[in-house]
């Protein structure tokens, strides 16, 4: 009954709070708006397999701006292809050139596309592209730039506002003396927390699904697998955002220093999210992208929204999600005993 009162007077203060609510929900829409309307892609150097390709033709092949695989096997290359160490395999059927791309970003699609169409022998592909046959693991001609960056941007997004709002209402709640007052009560320092992680939860369960609604059926990004994971997937990224934002509020002495972090801990974590690409990072630095929760949040995303993958393919990254969580909350419950008058 304890932590219930506690997550109802939470929820009260939010409700009143008609800025921090408007911040929550309508500021990610408004922020995702702009990056629909003005993103672009990046330059890059596709990874090409060539399956059962003659020496004739291999020879005359440029081999040029590409990383080139050659396969015997076409199920070898499906395979490739379905890790993503693959971006397209090209093959020949009837002397006809086709190609198959993993599809899912739009960037990589038309770097293989002007490879082939600069690198094939004259007459293989003409400027139209109308002699190639061109099939999609993923994805379509259709699918455009925001499509593949949304659930990168969508993950994010939510993940800032939820730590921004959580980090500075604990902060809050430590400067007006609340923090000091229920840390005097019977209440357990396990129960504080968890009473704080229920009362925002409610707030960012619903931040969650109006973000990923309005992504998906206003803007129109690409949804191939269920909602139901994607809403699964951004709670739990808020539920980490949450819990390291309560944290980090313990350190700081007021809402300057509490945005300091910002910088420290949030940004970076999109440059390891997927927005940018992953190979082009050097490999002194890559290593620190299976440390942020950003990491696994926009991969499952992506892997849900636009590959229509299903648990058997996002497990790993929800659990990596669940363990942040795990992992915040028992750094949380410790830190409460710098404040608990012994």
């Amino acid at each position: 009954m304890r932590v219930i009162a506690l997550v109802i007077r939470i929820l009260r203060q939010i409700v009143r709070d008609k800025r921090t609510m408007g911040l929550l929900i309508f500021a990610p829409i408004l922020v995702l708006t702009m990056m629909h309307l003005v993103f672009n892609g990046d330059d890059y150097v596709p990874k090409i397999g060539l399956v059962n390709i003659s020496e004739v033709i291999t020879d005359q092949i440029s081999f040029v701006n590409a990383i080139i695989s050659e396969y015997s096997n076409v199920n070898e290359a499906k395979k490739d292809l379905a890790n993503q160490d693959l971006d397209g395999y090209l093959m020949f059927e009837k002397q006809t050139p086709a190609i198959f791309l993993e599809g899912s970003d739009p960037a990589v699609n038309g770097s293989v596309l002007q490879w082939l169409q600069t690198s094939l022998p004259a007459g293989q592909i003409n400027d139209s592209n109308a002699n190639l046959k061109i099939d999609y693991l993923h994805g379509s001609s259709k699918l455009g730039q925001f499509d593949y960056f949304g659930p990168v941007l969508l993950g994010f997004f939510v993940f800032f506002f939820v730590f921004l709002i959580a980090g500075v209402s604990f902060l809050r709640e430590r400067t007006t003396g609340t923090l000091e007052r229920l840390l005097s009560s019977p209440l357990r320092r396990w129960e504080i927390v968890i009473g704080y992680v229920l009362g925002f939860g409610i707030f960012a369960t619903i931040q969650s699904t109006i973000i990923a609604a309005y992504a998906i059926y206003v803007l129109g990004m690409a949804m191939e697998g269920a909602f139901a994971y994607v809403l699964l997937i951004t709670l739990l990224l808020s539920l980490t955002a949450l819990t390291l934002g309560i944290l980090l509020s313990a350190f700081a002495n007021n809402e300057l220093q509490m945005m300091q972090f910002i910088p420290v801990i949030v940004i970076p974590q999109i440059f390891f999210s997927g927005l940018f690409n992953l190979e082009t990072i050097s490999k002194w630095l890559s290593w620190i992208g299976p440390f942020t929760p950003l990491f696994y949040a926009a991969d499952a995303l992506r892997n849900v929204m636009v590959r229509g993958y299903g648990w058997g393919d996002i497990y790993i990254d929800i659990l990596a999600l669940i363990g942040f969580s795990i992992l915040f909350m028992t750094l949380n419950i410790l830190a409460l005993r710098k404040y608990r008058k012994i």
